[in-house]
Formats: structure tokens, sequence, C-alpha cells
């Protein structure tokens, strides 16, 4: 074991200064990537989508990579499903951004499905040391 003891019974500390600036960071990329992915998937299709999930998956995999945690790659996907569900509203003149076809479907679906299997492929907290494995 640790010199700390268990790691059930250690205090839960709240994350840095340094960290919740990274989050916020990367939430507000979250919503710059689905603005510029909603024009993006129907402007150009099927390029355009394509690209717009490439973008989305690349970032909160990335931000999962520099966070080393779920937390970052949770923040730009809820950044970008944000952006993008207040994007869907049309606005008192009749004007909307996405039309009624299959492209934007699959973007507003796709991009969910990629934030959640981003989220879930992103490395969760692990204790290190010697002494985590079994049999060592």
């Amino acid at each position: 074991m640790n010199e700390r003891g268990s790691l059930l019974t250690q205090p839960l500390q709240p994350p840095s200064a340094g960290r919740i600036l990274l989050y916020v960071g990367l939430f507000v990329l979250g919503l710059a990537v689905g603005v510029a992915g909603s024009l993006m998937q129907g402007a150009w299709f099927p390029g355009g989508l394509l690209l717009a999930l490439a973008g989305e998956a690349g970032l909160c995999l990335g931000g999962g990579l520099a966070t080393r945690g779920r937390g970052g790659a949770i923040a730009p996907g809820a950044g970008w499903l944000i952006a993008v569900i207040l994007l869907t509203a049309s606005r008192p003149e009749g004007d909307f951004l996405f039309g009624a076809g299959g492209g934007s479907y699959l973007f507003l679906l796709g991009g969910m499905a990629v934030a959640v299997i981003c989220a879930t492929l992103g490395q969760g907290w692990q204790p290190g040391g010697r002494d985590v494995r079994l049999g060592k």
C-alpha cells in the first residue's frame, strides 16, 4: 500500500486554477468547432460533414490527452453540443441554419456519438506506483 492509505479514504481536492482555465478553454474551443462545423457541413456535403466530425473528434481526443482525463474530452463535447443546439433553433424571421436533410441529422447525431465515444476512450484517473497491480 502507499503511505497515505487507501485511495478511497483520501479527501477530494478541488481542481487547480490552471486546470479550470484549461477546461474553460476547451469548452470555448468546443463552441467554436460547433459553429464552424454547423456552417461547413451544409456548405460542402459530404466532405464538409466528414471534416466537421473529424474536427470535433480531434478536439475531444486532444482535450482528453492534454488533461489526461475524461473531463478534457467532455468539456469540448459539451461546448459543441450547446453551440449546435442553439443553432438549430429558428429565428422569429423564419431563418434557420439547419435544413431538414439527412446531412443535418447525421451531423447532429454523429457529433453526439463522437463526443460520447471520445469521452469513453479518454483515460480515467489511474493510481500510479508499484503496489497498484495485482501479483506484485
